[in-house]
């Protein structure tokens, strides 16, 4: 996250993180605060960034193909 209100967000929760004012107990509740601030994001780039992580016989989907 690099300029814009993404960064602004950014230093935000990290200044909050940091005195303890805010606290994530699970990555997934830092996840829905993105998603909530910034909605789901382009469903193309999200499909193709969820291919890139599957797997096949332990390999990367690149490594597969």
């Amino acid at each position: 996250m690099q300029g814009g209100l993404p960064d602004v967000w950014k230093k935000n929760i990290l200044e909050d993180l940091e005195v303890e004012i805010l606290e994530y107990k699970i990555a997934g509740e830092f996840l829905a605060d993105i998603r909530k601030k910034f909605g789901e994001g382009n469903k193309e780039s999200t499909k193709i960034a969820e291919l890139k992580r599957l797997e096949q016989e332990g390999k990367t989907i690149e490594e597969f193909v």
